[in-house]
């Protein structure tokens, strides 16, 4: 099978199976989403969306999340994983969107990873999700799954599978195929014990392929 056949495939598959598919995070706005895709970085969406609502009641915009303290956010954080580091971060953050950005989250890739805790992950995610523009963000999941079904090749990083699966997707479809490798691994193609008997892209997948011939 060519590589060509295998994401075509696979992202057949996706469009007919689960042709909606969105970030888990609860938000609605710009400002919403950069923060909780913010808190999210090594803790689980489940858990960022039970502290948002209280968060961003407290503060709703950036203006007023700029005018706190670290201390003060650090104590609706503080059930996230690195919350004096994402406390300080957010603080910034907002800092900076109030400064540079008028209180606007901005568009581009290379304003959003000026803001402090914002690195490249998170603003192909506010890129795609917000802007739909087609960037692709790698996270633990579309790296392990892309790499497993065999969408990239000797990827070492998340920079280098990013390259590779922007290379081949369709640029329409790239901010959904996002999604579709996310919510696969979240829920498929698990990190310890993927769920192979039960998922549907066997056909496809060169993990799959390979271990079955090695039985």
């Amino acid at each position: 099978m060519t590589k060509q056949e295998r994401y075509k495939g696979v992202l057949n598959y996706f469009q007919e199976h689960v042709p909606v598919a969105e970030t888990e995070l609860h938000y609605t706005n710009p400002y919403e989403l950069i923060v909780a895709v913010s808190l999210s970085a090594q803790c689980t969406d489940k858990r960022v969306n039970m502290v948002t609502p209280k968060l961003f009641e407290v503060f709703p915009t950036a203006e007023a999340l700029a005018a706190s303290n670290s201390d003060t956010v650090f104590n609706y954080i503080r059930s996230i994983s690195y919350p004096n580091n994402k406390a300080k971060h957010l603080l910034g953050m907002a800092q900076m969107l109030m400064k540079d950005f008028n209180g606007e989250v901005p568009e581009k890739i290379d304003d959003l990873v000026k803001l402090p805790g914002v690195g490249r992950k998170t603003a192909n995610v506010i890129a795609s999700v917000i802007f739909n523009q087609p960037t692709m963000a790698v996270d633990t999941h579309v790296f392990r799954v892309s790499n497993r079904i065999g969408l990239t090749t000797n990827a070492k990083n998340p920079l280098q599978s990013e390259k590779q699966l922007i290379k081949f997707i369709p640029k329409e479809l790239v901010p959904r195929a996002h999604h579709w490798l996310i919510l696969h691994g979240r829920y498929t193609c698990l990190a310890r014990k993927p769920l192979c008997e039960k998922c549907d892209l066997k056909s496809f997948c060169k993990f799959f392929n390979q271990r079955n011939q090695n039985y």
